[in-house]
């Protein structure tokens, strides 16, 4: 051992200086790193513990030497003779200091729980033990230390309580070694015990939206503001532009040290230390997180899975304010009971927290619960939504089907559940952090929601839909175009900004629904408006007659019809506006209407003219159908404004044609 921890003293003492230059390459990376926390009572041998492992003092603080006491986080690594690296977060052991030794228990793989042997638990040993119970901790090691100032008879006694503390935890069969820091007695023992429990445990998420809860912020000389933690579900590289959260202020990585070492690259599960660009020492602070940009929104509302510990003092009641503790964050968080009036110790419900500041939360992560007075840990959970859709209504089916879906653990009912809230929208509003998914696992969920009938992909853009609500908006949408048909019968139907309104959806999901009604079939689009195909504008008798009679005069004289006055006072406003609706008749300004069909002819011949003349003249179409210029003029007009013509001088061209000026009557401007 010694030449161990001689090796990782000298280690540790070349890595205390930051890189000279941002993106030096490091040392070869070891076969794994593991995060090992420490945790038990006062003057138990944590520290001692740690420089025996390490050869490196993780008391840092004067104050902490001065008064042998552990009083913030300390860090120390070694190298494994396996070729893993074990890195240390040393944790204060009172209980005036128990927010500090939770701010060092959020990133850790492992945990070195220590007992004195002299002693055996204390009743921090306890809090401890609970704490990593509720972050669901179950690999690691009981060191019982100071196993030389025991006799063996008690020194067995010790390990038998150790081990009924630990049998209901999640630490229930992790093992037991007897060590003394002073003597060397054990300390190969727990090496290889350290060394045994590293295969068991999973491997750090890589899934590509880094995050660092910030532990540790200090200035460097020559380099400026330095943070430190744990990295998770990512990587970091020197040069990425990162931000700092809650605030949401991007900067800048200059340089990057793991656990002592240069790396251009910090993996996934290492401690790490990052040199910030342009940000100052006071612009930051422990519980903060450096994360990828826009990988996270920090977050005030979070629905989760609670658990109170058996020893809690009282159940937890509705709108109880508990301090959260998630990575370094420590946040004060009203809790919401939903479905139940309490939850009694020892068992589990679901909340809803509103965070008195915004944090960054995942789905999937664990938190600690304390009271603040008296400062007690009462529970934990897992967070189920960190973004919900709303502030629950207690006891409504919807609040608890939302929470049954999310704690189920199956990823398809968590999609389908959280799409059922946001819908209709994009596949990127399902953020693979509300999920805890990675965006690839995402889009195979839901690829096989949509295999299974349980979700669809709207008119084939990227908009999605659980199939029980495609149906609710598609009646909701009939419903909407029906009522206008209804109380509007001449009319074909809405404008489409109308139903979207009533909708209450954004353009980008509207037009995907569109899209989908259209392509079903069931809702037309007909020209500028939308109908039911059911739908028909149908005249009754009385009406009816007046159309077919104010049509025969169209037909008359189709070139010299009758004037949108003279129509108006034959079928009435609302028929005559039903007609232009149809098609039927075209109004092309000047109180002039056509009939359709023959608008189509006057359109058809001046582009044949046009296609073996250079230009047309008003009187050009006068003469062709025998007109006058109180129809012909209107009729182009209106053809440039539809952009079939453009005027050029007293005559038209076709749109695109050059810039000349035909010949041809002098027309009077209108």
């Amino acid at each position: 051992m010694s030449g161990d921890a001689g090796a990782a003293s000298r280690r540790a003492e070349r890595g205390r200086s930051f890189p000279a230059a941002a993106g030096e390459d490091g040392v070869v990376l070891p076969r794994r790193t593991i995060v090992i926390g420490t945790a038990g009572h006062v003057d138990h041998g944590k520290s001692t513990l740690v420089k025996a492992l390490t050869g490196t003092d993780p008391d840092r603080l004067a104050e902490e030497k001065a008064r042998g006491m552990t009083i913030d986080l300390g860090f120390a690594h070694c190298a494994l003779p396996g070729g893993s690296v074990a890195s240390f977060v040393d944790v204060p052991g009172h209980e005036d200091f128990i927010k500090n030794a939770l701010a060092g228990a959020g990133g850790i793989d492992m945990a070195l729980l220590v007992v004195a042997a002299d002693e055996g638990p204390m009743p921090q040993t306890r809090e401890h033990l609970a704490i990593l119970d509720l972050l669901r901790l179950s690999h690691g090691v009981v060191a019982v230390t100071k196993s030389d100032a025991v006799d063996a008879d008690w020194l067995a006694l010790v390990v038998d309580d150790v081990a009924a503390l630990i049998g209901p935890t999640s630490l229930a069969h992790v093992p037991i070694v007897p060590v003394s820091a002073v003597t060397g007695i054990g300390i190969e023992a727990l090496i290889a015990a350290i060394e045994g429990q590293i295969e068991g445990v999973p491997t750090a998420p890589d899934h590509d939206r880094a995050r660092l809860s910030v532990d540790r912020v200090f200035t460097m000389a020559g380099f400026g503001t330095v943070v430190t933690g744990t990295l998770r579900d990512g990587r970091l590289r020197v040069g990425d532009t990162v931000a700092v959260q809650p605030g949401g202020r991007t900067t800048r990585i200059r340089g990057l040290q793991s656990h002592g070492s240069v790396v251009a690259e910090a993996q996934p599960g290492t401690r790490v230390a990052i040199n910030l660009v342009g940000i100052e020492v006071a612009d930051i602070e422990r519980g903060d997180w450096v994360t990828a940009q826009d990988a996270y929104a920090p977050t005030q509302l979070v629905d989760a899975e609670v658990t109170l510990l058996a020893d809690a003092p009282s159940p937890l009641k509705h709108d109880r304010v508990l301090h959260l503790f998630h990575g370094a964050t420590e946040v004060p968080a009203g809790a919401r009971l939903i479905g139940v009036e309490s939850i009694a110790p020892g068992r589990s419900g679901h909340v809803q927290f509103f965070l008195a500041r915004p944090t960054v939360l995942a789905a999937g992560d664990r938190f600690v619960l304390r009271l603040a007075s008296p400062g007690q840990t009462v529970g934990g959970g897992e967070v189920l939504d960190p973004h919900p859709a709303r502030r629950w209504r207690r006891f409504r089916a919807g609040a608890l089907s939302h929470f049954q879906a999310l704690s189920s653990g199956d990823a398809a009912e968590r999609v389908a559940q959280v799409l059922s809230e946001r819908e209709p929208c994009r596949a990127e509003a399902l953020a693979p952090a509300d999920l805890g998914l990675t965006a690839a696992e995402r889009d195979i969920v839901l690829a096989e929601l949509a295999a299974d009938g349980r979700a669809l992909r709207l008119g084939g853009r990227d908009v999605w839909m659980t199939a029980d609500g495609w149906a609710a908006l598609a009646e909701r949408a009939r419903g909407i175009v029906g009522d206008h048909h209804a109380h509007q019968p001449l009319k074909l139907g809405p404008p489409p900004e109308e139903l979207r309104a009533r909708l209450r959806l954004t353009p980008d999901p509207f037009a995907a629904v569109l899209d989908e009604a259209t392509a079903a079939g069931w809702l037309v689009r007909d020209g500028g408006t939308l109908r039911l195909a059911s739908h028909s504008v149908a005249f009754g008798p009385r009406d009816q007659q007046a159309v077919d009679a104010l049509m025969a005069r169209y037909a008359e004289a189709p070139y010299a019809p009758p004037s949108a006055k003279e129509a108006e006072e034959a079928v009435g406003a609302r028929v005559l506006g039903a007609l232009i609706a149809q098609g039927r008749l075209v109004n092309v300004g000047a109180d002039v209407l056509f009939e359709a069909a023959a608008f189509e002819r006057l359109v058809s011949f001046v582009r044949a003219h046009l296609a073996d003349h250079p230009a047309i003249t008003v009187a050009d179409l006068r003469d062709r159908f025998l007109t006058s210029r109180k129809y012909a003029l209107p009729f182009l007009e209106h053809l440039d404004r539809i952009r079939v013509t453009r005027r050029v001088g007293d005559a038209r061209v076709l749109v695109g044609a050059g810039p000349g000026r035909p010949a041809g009557d002098r027309e009077t401007p209108p």
